[in-house]
């Protein structure tokens, strides 16, 4: 594609050490890790708000930091984009051999316990199913990601039931040490209470991270209505009582059905 060519040649200029841009030649595949983020997260934030104009753009921000990345390997001859490209053709076409081979899918959660078996044995070094994760990614992707992977050799329960009994036995362990005033124990038993609240949404097909932030999105228009509220009243929030929040918070939940 000419376009993307285009782009792989203006990227090769900006960081060419005698005419390119000063702050691109500086750049490290490191030092850009803190844009990358940045630019992932903007493009999620398009995705969730049906924002395709601005999709269009970011995915536009995320291709250059590929590229970028790219670069600057193939400098120091590390990798190439043709090797880049050939590792995740290969990869999959070998992770979908109910498409591109013989084996037999029913459903989409056959197709991602095949795809975690084929990866366990690409991966025959790794000593445990639960590597590979990365640790930095946010706490509930993780813990949803490690119970795929666990589900992935036969450790799971066969439908939701049993995972919704976990969360109310977690409860009642929670409210105990709540109860005993004992603080140690209490976040010990939030967390058991959070990943089972993953493990629910899982098993019922949710991406957990994607529901959470929903409810934040909601939880700040609701809020920002009863700010809007009270400014309009020339009413200090912290001086009104509960009571009287609740109501317009109300009013804001009517607004939105």
């Amino acid at each position: 594609m000419k376009e993307f060519d285009k782009l792989k040649q203006i990227i090769e200029e900006l960081r060419h050490p005698n005419t390119g841009c000063p702050w691109d030649i500086k750049q490290t595949p490191k030092s850009l890790i803190p844009n990358f983020i940045e630019e992932l997260y903007e493009c999620i934030e398009a995705i969730e708000e049906e924002d395709y104009v601005n999709l269009e753009e970011e995915l536009g921000d995320i291709i250059l930091h590929v590229l970028m990345q790219v670069q600057m390997a193939e400098e120091n001859s590390r990798f190439t984009m043709q090797s880049v490209l050939d590792k995740i053709n290969s990869k999959l076409i070998r992770r979908h051999p109910h498409i591109f081979g013989d084996g037999e899918v029913t459903d989409v959660e056959g197709v991602k316990l095949n795809w975690e078996k084929i990866k366990l044995q690409e991966k025959s070094a790794r000593k445990s199913v639960l590597e590979g994760i990365p640790k930095n990614m946010p706490a509930l992707i993780v813990a949803q990601r490690m119970q795929e992977k666990a589900a992935s050799v036969g450790f799971d329960w066969k439908d939701v039931y049993p995972a919704i009994k976990k969360l109310e036995e977690e409860t009642l362990e929670f409210d105990e040490a709540f109860r005993a005033e004992d603080r140690v124990e209490m976040e010990k038993e939030l967390g058991d209470m959070l990943f089972s609240i993953v493990n629910i949404s899982r098993k019922l097909g949710f991406d957990t991270e994607t529901a959470l932030r929903g409810t934040i999105n909601k939880f700040e228009t609701r809020f920002s209505y009863v700010e809007e509220h009270f400014k309009r009243e020339n009413k200090d929030m912290r001086e009104c009582k509960l009571e009287e929040l609740d109501e317009v918070w109300d009013e804001a939940k009517k607004k939105e059905q």
